[in-house]
């Protein structure tokens, strides 16, 4: 009888512990979990200094490897992701893709061109690009704007997009807006 019961309390907690839901707990070697490197990256990066309105960053995790992805107008926003992400506690290794837009005049003034056109629109759009993180990001290179980042409907999504679209020196627009009410959660 006594055994049983054993056997019974045993079991009990063996299924205890494999029901645990430790999925969403990766860890890395330094026992760090990839969502505490991803939330700690994500604050560093929207912190830097030369980070704006015009630049895209972009970063993935796995394991104790941060891959930085995007686009910036300044090379020292390039420096300072890859400086700031390595003195992350539990990022072990910083593969470091950004791209850094060559200058251009021509682009410059088609990234002022386009901003001034979304904040004046008459509308409320200008509140996509309030703060120090902006919710959408204008990317402009040779010509070409991106637009990245998320906005709250599918009337601003197709908004900012007629209006891109109708800025002096706009070649081509690629709209990779995300619409939040739209998102599968």
């Amino acid at each position: 009888m006594k055994s049983i019961r054993n056997l019974l309390v045993l079991t009990i907690v063996i299924l205890g512990f494999s029901t645990m839901d430790v999925s969403a707990q990766h860890y890395t070697n330094n026992n760090v979990s990839l969502q505490t490197i991803e939330r700690r990256v994500f604050k560093e990066l929207i912190k830097l200094n030369h980070y704006g309105v015009f630049d895209n960053l972009k970063y993935k995790v796995h394991g104790n490897t941060v891959t930085l992805y995007g686009k910036v107008v300044q090379p020292i926003t390039k420096k300072s992701a890859e400086r700031v992400t390595r003195r992350i506690g539990g990022v072990g290794n910083v593969v470091n893709k950004i791209e850094v837009l060559p200058p251009s005049g021509f682009d410059d003034a088609v990234r002022y061109r386009t901003l001034r056109t979304f904040s004046n629109d008459g509308g409320s759009l200008y509140r996509y690009f309030l703060g120090n993180n902006p919710s959408v990001r204008i990317i402009v290179d040779r010509g070409h704007v991106e637009l990245e980042g998320y906005v709250a409907n599918r009337g601003d999504y197709n908004l900012l997009n007629i209006l891109a679209n109708g800025v002096p020196g706009v070649f081509s627009v690629q709209n990779n807006l995300v619409v939040e009410k739209e998102m599968i959660r």
